[in-house]
């Protein structure tokens, strides 16, 4: 079983105590966090071999957020250092029908501000089986996006399998711009994943008779969208998060998965949440972690899902789950008693 590869920003997050507004906190607490840093962080925990790709600050705070990584088991000797700051993001919870916001300061960062030359792919790949990035990397400027689409093309060159969560971020770009962008690397996935919006703002695919926001999907509808870009792109699976929101503090979660024409859906859960981010990354790191098991795809599936719903129990952007409790979710367990 070849090294996981993860690539993208990891960002210092400030956040409030609790559900204190921006306006009205004294103090933030900080902790780091970064799709791509989710999952590898996620993938450790179930016991892979999971690498960070990125390239940070040489002073503290990068050593900092290096040092964070290599706490949760996550390999860092790949980590290109240079540059002058560490992007940032604000965090201020939602609570009943109030929604979370988060609030960017990272134009600038060190990944940002990246070139070409500073990954040697070739040997960032060398003993890999897998490689994941999100549509968040490109995002962040058109020299990334290059730089996106070098490791997307290496991999594939190299044989590894190749995962890309679409993660459509609105205040990063445009969807005519994402659209462009994400459209120009899907010859190199094996595996996308997607939420409700995601098809729909990136490529115009959209789910008939569904609103999240209104707590409203339908499963046909879901079923449609995923075979559509499966044949348009000709990916070997596509994987969606099905999220149907009550509130800001309560939300359905379930997954979907679709191959060869066949739509596999997991149990649905009802969540009440104490931390959303990071929720779709541990969806991913669970479905990649199962597959690279070889896991029959219900069972991939009903982890993937199960490891998503539980990180909604979690706060701060990582998702730290065993193997033995998502499996204990997955299996049916969702008492949540007390274990003694």
């Amino acid at each position: 079983m070849g090294k996981i590869i993860t690539f993208g920003e990891l960002m210092l997050r400030l956040a409030p105590e609790g559900f204190l507004r921006f306006v009205q906190a004294p103090s933030y607490g900080a902790t780091f966090g970064g799709a791509e840093a989710n999952v590898a962080v996620s993938l450790a925990g179930f016991g892979l071999d999971a690498a960070f790709v990125s390239k940070l600050p040489g002073h503290e705070i990068g050593q900092a957020a290096v040092n964070r990584l290599r706490e949760y088991g996550v390999d860092t000797s790949l980590v290109v250092r240079g540059g002058s700051r560490l992007g940032i993001y604000f965090l201020e919870r939602g609570a009943s029908q109030r929604p979370s916001k988060v609030i960017y300061d990272r134009a600038g960062s060190a990944i940002a501000c990246a070139a070409p030359g500073d990954f040697d792919w070739a040997s960032i790949f060398r003993g890999a089986s897998w490689f994941h990035v999100t549509g968040i990397t490109p995002a962040l400027g058109d020299n990334v996006a290059a730089i996106t689409r070098e490791a997307c093309a290496a991999a594939r060159a190299g044989g590894l399998t190749v995962s890309f969560d679409l993660n459509y971020r609105k205040n990063l770009w445009s969807p005519q711009k994402a659209g462009e962008v994400m459209g120009g690397l899907m010859e190199y996935v094996d595996l996308c994943i997607a939420n409700e919006e995601d098809a729909a703002a990136v490529f115009g695919i959209k789910a008939r008779n569904s609103d999240a926001a209104l707590g409203k999907l339908d499963r046909d509808a879901y079923r449609e969208v995923a075979r559509t870009l499966a044949e348009r792109f000709g990916f070997r699976k596509v994987a969606m998060t099905l999220r149907e929101s009550v509130s800001a503090s309560d939300n359905n979660w379930a997954g979907l998965l679709y191959e060869g024409g066949e739509c596999l859906f997991s149990a649905n859960y009802a969540v009440r949440i104490v931390d959303r981010v990071g929720s779709g990354d541990s969806f991913a790191a669970g479905l990649i972690y199962a597959l690279v098991r070889g896991l029959p795809p219900q069972e991939a599936l009903e982890f993937a899902a199960a490891a998503g719903c539980l990180k909604h129990s979690i706060e701060g952007d990582f998702g730290f789950l065993s193997v033995e409790e998502v499996e204990r979710l997955a299996g049916g367990d969702a008492s949540g008693r007390v274990r003694r």
